[in-house]
């Protein structure tokens, strides 16, 4: 308990000093012998009832009282005795000149196990309101102050909502009990009130103080020494204390990912790191399981059959269970034009965006609908630097006790999306010392993407994370499922390849690059492992093997085209731009990286898009830095 002075003048002054008590304290905060302002709230013929605060009330007796009294008068009382039942009696103290001095609760319970430590004691906690959520029974309110997120219990009837005029967003000072509850703990709420005015913007800003501070994201060296990506540090340290905040004050999170090798390694440390952040803000044992959902995303952009379903799901879980809007995350994914339709389609709602991906972006297209955005081509860099490769770093500043876990997964990153950058020499050093050697790096980069095809719009959050070895203790059971997807992907690979080859189309084009195409509706099995997006980029590597020349290969279908190039500039998202311009009619899309990408256009435009790629692609630079056989240099 505080006592605080009410004004200048006081004890000091030769006045006596009468104690105010603030509305949530309880009996706990009488002092024997202390005078303390009441106010009479019922008169009866053996005395007056007083209330010092929201919980405390007592009699006057009558026997003890001079003079007539109405209901609201006030009346400076002391203590005289606690039944054993609780009821409290007073008696008025005689004062004429006399200074207030407030009395506040003194809110000192800390740590993520604060309600467990007090169950069965009377506690207060002065928070925002950050979820209502109505049961069968009791209405839960979830309430953040300094120290975390607490599960509040206030019950009226069966399934009847409790103080209705609270709202998320509201501050309020809640009086209770915590006590077990389902294996769970929460207050159980004895009274629950608005603060207003002084009181109100006062706690907001001592929360909002405190949540800035706890915001904070941890200053953790990156796994290795990368100019490169030290550009790019200050923005991410931006993402992650925007996620932490986002935490903090309990609104949901939706991730989305690319469903490839990078993707998944970009979005699963940092979900973890999230769920286990959430762990230590939120008392609610569930909290992670519902704060935050992992999704892979099939398109390399944010689809709006992916974007209305999110949205649909958003709203059910607002109206069901009193959830905040979510923040979106999009990893590996989320930079383009293509992607503005989804993203003015949440524009309607209160869904911050955030976007970390290293395809060629369209900033002036998205900028303006995105809250964060973290791209390597925004300074000055490219592809090289993986999204998985700063989606670990990230999940360190989130998190940075999970660092010992995912060493190995920049290395995984980097393999799986073909990165030609020099770090990568470090990246596998580190991995080595972790016990990954090149060969078991790919088989886990196989497994993930044998997986994704399978899992298609299903996160497989276990299996993912038992294959990366991310949040996964059994070595053996991750060694053994890691051997038995790559081998299973390989052999159908192979199946695919021979069913393939016979049908491959060469040319050698003017530029001294050769040409491969094939056309994966008609001549590739269809819907099985592996995709067209896949099955072109194995056989893209077998012709490199083959020539060992400047090589592109583009696998077709009826409305689409996916390209892969080794030694040649060719700027796929420049190209895209290009037909569009040039083939009226064309619906021509897409985007990419220089060296890896994908086309989309109408069906009856096929012959002239891909006549037209064909002469782009023999007017293209050879470049031998972009040959497999090289790495760029950082410089």
């Amino acid at each position: 308990m505080t006592a605080e002075p009410a004004g200048e003048s006081g004890a000091d002054d030769g006045d006596s000093v009468v104690y105010d008590l603030a509305a949530d304290c309880t009996a706990d905060d009488l002092e024997q012998g202390r005078p303390y302002l009441a106010e009479i709230n019922g008169i009866v013929d053996y005395g007056v009832f007083v209330d010092l605060s929201d919980s405390i009330s007592g009699l006057v007796h009558e026997s003890v009282l001079e003079g007539t009294y109405a209901v609201g008068d006030e009346l400076v009382v002391e203590l005289e005795s606690i039944r054993e039942n609780g009821d409290m009696a007073f008696e008025p103290v005689d004062v004429d000149d006399y200074t207030l001095e407030s009395v506040s609760r003194d809110y000192a319970l800390t740590g993520t196990d604060r309600l467990e430590a007090n169950v069965g004691d009377q506690i207060h906690v002065e928070g925002k309101v950050v979820q209502v959520k109505q049961t069968a029974g009791p209405t839960i309110f979830h309430v953040a102050d300094e120290q975390g997120v607490v599960p509040c219990a206030a019950f009226e009837e069966a399934g009847v909502r409790a103080y209705p005029r609270i709202e998320v967003g509201d501050v309020v000072r809640v009086t209770g009990m915590p006590e077990h509850r389902e294996g769970a703990v929460q207050i159980e709420v004895d009274g629950l009130s608005k603060l207003e005015g002084e009181d109100a913007e006062e706690a907001r800003e001592r929360l909002e103080a405190a949540l800035e501070e706890r915001a904070e994201p941890h200053d953790v060296e990156p796994l290795i020494d990368w100019p490169a990506f030290e550009k790019l540090r200050p923005n991410l340290q931006e993402v992650a204390k925007l996620l932490r905040r986002t935490v903090l004050e309990g609104r949901p999170i939706r991730v989305r990912h690319h469903a490839d090798g990078d993707g998944m390694c970009a979005a699963v440390p940092v979900q973890i790191a999230l769920e286990r952040f959430i762990a230590e803000v939120h008392e609610d044992e569930d909290a992670p399981r519902h704060l935050i959902k992992r999704l892979p995303a099939k398109a390399p952009f944010y689809e709006m059959e992916d974007a209305t379903r999110d949205l649909n799901f958003a709203l059910e879980d607002r109206e069901k269970h009193g959830q905040q809007l979510p923040l979106l995350l999009m990893l590996d994914n989320g930079s383009t034009a293509e992607d503005v339709p989804a993203y003015e389609t949440l524009a309607h709602y209160d869904i911050p965006i955030v976007a970390l991906d290293h395809h060629h972006p369209d900033p002036d297209a998205v900028g303006k609908l995105l809250d964060a955005h973290v791209n390597p081509y925004l300074h000055d860099e490219d592809y090289r630097i993986t999204t998985g490769m700063l989606c670990v770093e990230l999940a360190r500043m989130i998190y940075p006790d999970m660092t010992d876990e995912l060493r190995h997964v920049p290395a995984v990153a980097g393999l799986a999306d073909r990165s030609k950058a020099d770090a990568m020499d470090d990246y596998l050093a580190l991995a080595a010392e972790e016990g990954y050697d090149e060969e078991r790096l790919k088989d886990v980069s196989e497994a993930l993407d044998y997986a994704a095809f399978w899992l298609r719009y299903n996160s497989g959050d276990q299996l993912i994370q038992d294959l990366l070895q991310v949040d996964s203790d059994d070595e053996e059971r991750h060694r053994e499922l890691v051997s038995f997807f790559a081998d299973r992907a390989r052999e159908e690979v192979d199946e695919q390849l021979e069913a393939v080859m016979p049908h491959v189309e060469h040319e050698e084009l003017d530029n001294g690059a050769h040409l491969y195409g094939i056309d994966v509706e008609n001549y590739a099995h269809r819907f099985t492992y592996p995709a067209p997006g896949k099955t072109t980029g194995e056989l893209h590597d077998r012709k490199i093997e083959e020539t060992g020349d400047p090589v592109i290969t583009v696998g077709y279908g009826p409305d689409f085209a996916v390209l892969r190039s080794d030694g040649v500039r060719l700027d796929i998202p420049n190209m895209v731009s290009e037909l569009e311009d040039e083939i009226p009619g064309g619906g021509v899309s897409g985007g990419g990286h220089l060296v890896v990408g994908s086309i989309k256009f109408v069906k009856g435009k096929r012959e002239a898009v891909v006549d037209a790629l064909i002469e782009k692609m023999a007017e293209a630079d050879i470049d031998e830095a972009l040959s497999s056989a090289a790495l760029i240099d950082d410089d």
